[in-house]
């Protein structure tokens, strides 16, 4: 008899988030209950060895075994299987996953096995458990990666980018907290530190100043915007922010929907070396 087992959970969280958070096995300790420590003994571009510990059982055992696991992000599929079988004679598991909504993910795990003659149970008694302690487990992960998409995330908490002027700091987004229909953050401007003319083909932005007096440049044309005021961006439409003020300005931006792919979202019209165009 070969055991076999097939269980689903449906995760409220767009697949690449989700794919990214359950494959990260350094963090499998805070994703699932069973695991008490994991060690990752190699990896390569695809793949990776490494050892899990669980926490004692009733008896007091602290089983601990090594697995390889591989992946195909272009098919969102993952192949893992025990180095260091134990009381399985062998164990094939595959993981998929698959994108119900933008914002919704179906998360398979499929395992295939066989108990060694003499294991503590056998091959049906490991079926049984295996199907009750999934159910437990992928409940579980759905609930910790939905939460982890309502993280708050603080200005600091992300990386700089300066590449278009200012410190501009994207914070809810996709690799962030998982966001499927847009993005939003903040942006410092020193006086006279200006955002690099561009536009978005795909998204709508929307512009509101926190702090200080910024001008933006719509299609070339100057508008005028202080604290506690909002701008909309339209698609297509080349604007750059500049701090016309003495103190530093904040302004916050959001952009939705998102592009097809971050790289198409963005299209430079100048650069940050290059004088910027008078406004007409």
């Amino acid at each position: 008899m070969i055991g076999h087992t097939d269980n689903t959970v449906d995760i409220d969280a767009p697949i690449a988030f989700v794919w990214r958070h359950t494959n990260d096995v350094r963090g499998w300790t805070d994703l699932f209950t069973e695991y008490a420590k994991v060690e990752v003994l190699s990896e390569e571009a695809n793949a990776v060895t490494f050892r899990l510990t669980m926490h004692p059982d009733e008896e007091g055992r602290q089983w601990s075994w090594v697995s390889y696991r591989e992946w195909d992000l272009d098919t969102y599929t993952v192949r893992a299987r025990r180095v260091e079988t134990g009381p399985f004679e062998f164990m094939n598991i595959t993981w998929t996953y698959e994108a119900l909504e933008a914002d919704r993910t179906r998360m398979r795990w499929i395992q295939d096995f066989h108990m060694k003659p003499g294991a503590p149970v056998d091959t049906a008694g490991m079926t049984e458990h295996i199907n009750r302690n999934s159910r437990i487990q992928m409940d579980l992960i759905a609930e910790r990666v939905r939460l982890r998409r309502q993280a708050v995330v603080g200005f600091d908490d992300v990386v700089s980018n300066r590449r278009r002027g200012g410190d501009l700091r994207t914070l809810v987004a996709p690799s962030t907290v998982g966001s499927a229909f847009g993005f939003c953050g903040a942006v410092r401007l020193g006086p006279g530190e200006r955002i690099t003319e561009h536009y978005h083909p795909y998204s709508e932005e929307y512009l509101f100043v926190a702090r200080g007096e910024v001008r933006i440049d719509l299609d070339g044309t100057p508008t005028a915007a202080v604290r506690d005021h909002a701008v909309l961006i339209p698609r297509n439409v080349r604007h750059r922010v500049v701090n016309t003020g003495d103190d530093e300005a904040l302004v916050v931006f959001t952009l939705a929907p998102l592009a097809p792919r971050p790289e198409l979202g963005h299209v430079e019209t100048e650069t940050l070396g290059e004088p910027a165009a008078e406004p007409a």
